[in-house]
């Protein structure tokens, strides 16, 4: 693996969803719809947007969680308290929130239309320091990064420090894969 380089395995940010910190989440899922789309078919579709701001520099990235959170704003104050965040709750647990807090409440289709008229940058996950790979780190620093941060994906910075693109977990699994095929495992 220490011969992979990380900008051998990203998506460049030409090749990846992006909207401004100004559009609306519905904006938002149809620019990640579109990317999907046009994207190669021997890879995995995207799973998230990166967001821009007026200077045309990532801000930060919107995931598919993201999105489902934002139909109900309750999630992102819940998410906020201190101890809150990747506790494992019961089944039973969840669903007395969900009534006690009125969470999801009403029809979808008014949460869905509510949610997608909102503006992103309510929602816009600014990116952690450990989101953040040099795109000539190895493979091997790559995956110390996303295993211990938990990520679906690091943004790739370039010489100058600006995000050049995306290591997306699927594309390092799926050379860890190729490479234990090659290794000869039987």
């Amino acid at each position: 693996m220490e011969t992979h380089k990380v900008k051998e395995l990203m998506v460049p940010i030409s090749e990846y969803a992006s909207v401004s910190e100004e559009a609306t989440l519905f904006e938002a899922v149809k620019a990640l719809e579109a990317a999907q789309k046009n994207f190669g078919i021997d890879r995995y579709k995207h799973r998230g947007v990166l967001i821009y701001d007026k200077n045309h520099k990532i801000i930060g990235k919107l995931g598919q969680l993201d999105v489902l959170k934002a139909l109900e704003p309750k999630y992102f104050e819940m998410q906020d308290r201190q101890g809150m965040k990747g506790l494992g709750f019961s089944k039973q647990f969840m669903k007395s929130m969900m009534d006690n807090f009125r969470l999801m409440d009403g029809p979808m289709d008014n949460i869905c239309k509510k949610a997608g008229q909102t503006k992103i940058s309510k929602f816009v996950v600014t990116p952690t320091e450990g989101e953040f790979v040099d795109e000539d780190a190895s493979l091997n620093e790559a995956i110390h990064q996303l295993v211990l941060g938990h990520h679906q994906s690091l943004l790739v910075t370039g010489k100058s420090g600006d995000i050049v693109g995306i290591l997306r977990l699927t594309d390092v699994f799926s050379t860890i894969c190729q490479s234990m095929y090659a290794c000869g495992i039987e």
